[in-house]
Order: C-alpha cells, then sequence, then structure tokens
C-alpha cells in the first residue's frame, strides 16, 4: 500500500491500523489512536466554524502539551498551514510573524513559568488575528474574553464544532493534496530577518520517515518529546514520526531533570531525543542514580559538538542501545543527512552521517554544503529574491554551511559560511543580534560570535566598540538584549573594543574573533 501522502491521511491510516493502542499521553490524558482522532476531529470542525479555510495560516505559541498535537493536526486536516512559534520570541517577535504569515487563527500559553503570552498580545495592540484560543499549561481551564470577542477559553473553542457537521469535517481532510502546504517555520538568515521556508505535506511525511528508519523508532516505543514542538526537532521528529510509526507520543512542556526522570520510570521511556546538553545533564544529575532507566533504547542527537566520551557515556550509562546524530536545516524540510544505528561511536560523534530522504549531496568548489531532491522547500514565504538565492538554476539548495565528506560520503561540518552558531540546540544569527544592539544608545559598532560553553555547546560573545564619551556596562547591554530578543538569542558575554578587526574588503574578521582566547 502506498505510504499516506498528507498528514490528515497518515492519521487515519494510523488510527485505523492501530485503533486501541496508546497514542498520547499528557498527564491524566491517555489516548489511544482512535481517541486522538477523534480530539483531531473535534479540532478541526471548531477551526472550520471560527472561519479558517484550507490555504489559510493557523498559528502555534504554546509549550509542548496534547492541546499543541490537537491543533496542529486539526489545522492541517482543515488544509491550514501550521505556523509554529517559538516560545522564547518575546511579544515583538511573535506579533511580526503573525503578521507576515496573516494568520487566521492563534493557540497561545496562557500563565506558563512566568509569562502570560496572551496577556502580552493583548498588551501588544495591533494584532490581526481572526481568533485567539487560550491554552491552559499551568493554570485551570478559566480565560477571561471580556477584552477581546475573539479571545477564546480551550474548551470553548472545542465547543464551536457542535455547529459544523462531521461529514464537512471528513471532506475537508480528504480535500487536503500532497501539495498544500503543511508548516511554515521560521528561520532566521544572514540579513537578521526571519524567513518562513514553506514546505508541503508530502515532504513533511516523506522526511520524517526516512528519520524514522534511520532511528528504528517504531510501535510500541514510548516518545518523550523533550524538545520543543516550535521546532522541527520536536514538530517533526517528534508529533510526525510517531504518526508514521506508531509510536505513543508523550510530551514535556518544559526540560526538568527530575521531572524527565520521573517520566521515563513511570512511562517506561524507550525513545528520548535531544541537544547533547540533555544528556550531559541526565548523566551528571545526582537524582539518576535512584531511578530505573533500563526502559530507554533510542537517543537521537545533533544540532552542536558531541563529544565522542558523551557518546560512549549515553551508551555505557543510560544503556542506550541505538545513539545517532544528524544535520539538518529547516529548507530542507528540517532533515538532510543521518548517521546509522551501527556507526561506531567515533562516527557518530564526528560526522552527521550520511543523506536520507532522497536527498543528493555534494560540496561547492569553496567547500559550501550543498543538498538538492524532491525534499528541498518550496521557497521562502513570500521572498522570491531570498528563494533564488537560496536555491539555484539546478535545484542546489546552498545550505551556508562548509564541510568535508569522507570516503563513505559521510559529512562532517567544519565552518558556518553564515557565521550562524548553536546554543543548546537552538540556531542563533549574529546578524540579527547585531541590528538589534545598533539601536542600543552608546553602541558604534558589534560583532557577535559563537563562543564555546561546557554545558550549552556554544554561547553569544558580543564584541562592542562604544560611540565616545557613551557610558555603557555589560549588565546594561545584557539587560537591552533581553529586553528585545528571545533569551536563546541575548549574548552571555560581552567584551568592549577600541576597534574590530577588519579585512581589506572592510568586513569584520569574525574568526579572529572566534580564535580569541576568552
Amino acid at each position: 500500500m502506498t505510504p499516506a501522502r498528507t498528514i490528515p491521511q497518515a492519521l487515519r491510516e494510523i488510527a485505523a491500523a492501530r485503533p486501541h493502542e496508546p497514542a498520547l499521553i499528557d498527564g491524566p490524558i491517555r489516548w489511544t489512536w482512535a481517541e486522538l482522532l477523534d480530539q483531531v476531529r473535534v479540532a478541526a470542525r471548531a477551526l472550520i466554524a471560527c472561519g479558517v479555510s484550507p490555504g489559510d495560516r493557523v498559528a502555534m505559541w504554546a509549550p509542548n502539551t496534547h492541546h499543541w498535537v490537537v491543533a496542529a493536526l486539526g489545522a492541517q486536516s482543515v488544509g491550514a498551514a501550521l505556523v509554529p512559534l517559538n516560545t522564547r520570541y518575546v511579544v515583538g517577535e511573535a506579533v511580526d510573524v503573525l503578521a507576515r504569515v496573516e494568520a487566521k487563527a492563534l493557540f497561545v500559553a496562557g500563565p506558563f513559568l512566568g509569562r502570560d503570552r496572551a496577556a502580552e498580545l493583548l498588551g501588544a495592540g495591533g494584532v490581526d488575528v481572526g481568533v485567539v484560543v487560550v491554552i491552559p499549561v499551568e493554570e485551570s481551564d478559566a480565560t477571561d474574553s471580556s477584552e477581546s470577542p475573539t479571545l477564546l477559553s480551550w474548551s470553548d473553542f472545542l465547543g464551536r464544532a457542535a455547529s459544523v457537521p462531521v461529514d464537512v469535517g471528513e471532506a475537508a481532510a480528504g480535500n487536503v493534496s500532497p501539495e498544500d502546504i503543511s508548516d511554515i517555520l521560521f528561520t532566521s538568515g544572514t540579513t537578521g530577518r526571519s524567513k518562513g521556508t514553506l514546505v508541503a505535506h508530502r515532504q513533511a511525511l516523506d522526511v520524517v520517515r526516512g528519520w524514522v528508519e534511520c532511528t528504528t523508532v517504531r510501535a510500541g516505543d514510548r516518545y518523550l518529546v523533550v524538545s520543543p514542538f516550535f521546532h522541527n526537532f520536536g514538530y517533526k521528529a517528534g508529533i510526525l514520526a510517531c504518526l508514521v510509526s506508531g509510536a505513543t507520543i508523550i510530551p514535556q512542556a518544559s526540560f526538568d531533570v527530575p521531572t524527565t526522570l520521573s517520566l521515563i520510570e513511570a512511562e517506561g521511556v524507550t525513545v528520548l531525543p535531544g541537544p547533547p546538553t540533555i544528556y550531559q545533564t541526565l548523566l551528571d544529575h545526582p537524582a539518576r542514580a535512584g531511578r530505573d532507566l533500563s526502559s530507554l533504547r533510542v537517543a537521537v542527537t545533533g544540532a552542536a559538538t558531541v563529544p565522542v566520551v558523551l557518546i560512549e557515556r549515553m551508551r555505557a550509562e543510560l544503556e542506550f542501545d541505538v545513539v545517532v546524530t544528524g544535520y539538518g536545516l529547516s529548507e530542507a524540510s528540517g532533515f538532510g543527512t543521518m548517521c546509522r544505528a551501527d556507526d561506531d561511536a567515533a562516527t557518530i560523534a564526528g560526522t552527521c552521517g550520511r543523506p536520507i530522504a532522497g536527498f543528493e549531496l555534494r560540496l561547492s568548489d569553496e567547500g559550501e554544503v550543498l543538498l538538492r531532491g524532491r525534499n528541498v522547500m518550496r521557497g521562502y514565504l513570500d521572498d522570491p529574491d531570498a528563494t533564488a538565492e537560496a536555491i539555484d538554476a539546478q535545484g542546489w539548495l546552498h545550505t551556508g554551511d562548509i564541510g568535508v565528506l569522507d570516503e563513505r560520503g559521510y559529512l562532517r561540518i567544519t565552518d558556518r559560511l553564515k557565521d550562524m552558531y548553536i546554543t543548546g540546540g537552538f540556531n542563533v544569527y549574529p546578524a540579527e543580534i547585531e541590528q538589534t544592539l545598533a539601536r542600543l544608545d552608546g553602541v558604534a559598532e558589534s560583532a557577535v560570535v559563537g563562543v564555546p560553553d561546557p554545558r550549552m555547546g556554544e554561547v553569544g560573545k558580543a564584541f562592542i566598540v562604544p560611540k565616545p564619551d557613551a557610558e555603557l556596562t555589560v549588565e546594561t547591554v545584557i539587560s537591552y538584549a533581553a529586553g528585545q530578543l528571545a533569551n536563546f538569542k541575548v549574548p552571555r558575554l560581552v567584551e568592549f573594543r577600541d576597534r574590530l578587526p577588519y579585512s581589506a574588503a572592510g568586513k569584520v574578521l569574525k574568526r579572529e574573533l572566534r580564535e580569541e582566547k576568552s
């Protein structure tokens, strides 16, 4: 049988094949695949009642919970494109993305970890979204909609489904095409402004199936999704990977070591992907010794330097049978290359593996990593010039990363053309931070680079040339950045300079800054 080529079809196929097997566990919520499909059908009809149509965009600004899964799959069942927003965005960043996609609906977290994003949006004003649904995370499902007629609680939102016949919802799901856009994930570029990558349903499912094949994730696995759903690693390699394999989704709203250890033991977690920092933290935590983690089977990591000794400890002390790493980017539907389950520790730590999901891989004359294939993004949202710059006339995606290939065709990333660095698994683009710092009174010039950090992999270091007589301090710079940017983008280190190193062409020599001893 031909595999499903749309996400609504994939959900219906797994629900038909494994109706009574566990699909999602989130605290007291324990749904089978048939029950999850029922929940998604209700959410889809509620979205139709709220005026969402095929081709519209539905945004998600919330942490990992069962609501996110239901709302996302419901939106895609209507034929809308999913637009995940980074939960660490400040409100200005979220408003910018919502405006650019012309979101018809937004699911936003209520109070969570000291922030109330729904209140922040109301306070920002001028947010033109058809309906805003508040997802309860820490508090009861009680939402005051008096400030906005379009603000709904989760239960009130689901209640709207009653006005739409079941057959209307099923017809909408059946009309979704493999070529329809399934998701728009935003990734910053060298200009500092985020760009939305357009990915079709068939592409999202195809790359995920390639990922599942390499990781050996299968029905019966219990998959703890710590990676945020707004990221490809949490959404595609998490939710969709379970959808195509039959593994159980266990979302964790925020990474907390005692909670993670407790969930692994209580739920018999077998699959635990994440950046290297997650495994390092688990290994070093004193509570680990008192927990039964013997169920763990599969670990998938990457997005940062992975020491060989970490791979060895993951296998020896956490007893993972399968540990693999990979390389990907949103422009390639989130994926690209992966190691295989039988690769040795040195290969897994030192390379990103070889292509998956039909990708072709080659290096340009300058050593830039180029990818080509059916799963390269359809393009950037409303930006044909940037699309043409990223994907050449022969269909090769220019990744901006420099790499080398060994005799087996395994890729090793050695540098980044775009100066991007990775902190705790999140891509950070210095140009965006530099543009922000340029607006701080007293800053004449700035350059931001990633520097090694034992816990986060890399953190940002800002080199700043102050204006004459400016009274800048490290605290001033960091505080200002924290008010303008998501916290993972905020530089952790600041150094003041009389001048920055420049090349003869007038470009800042960031390589020199990175290579200096801190």
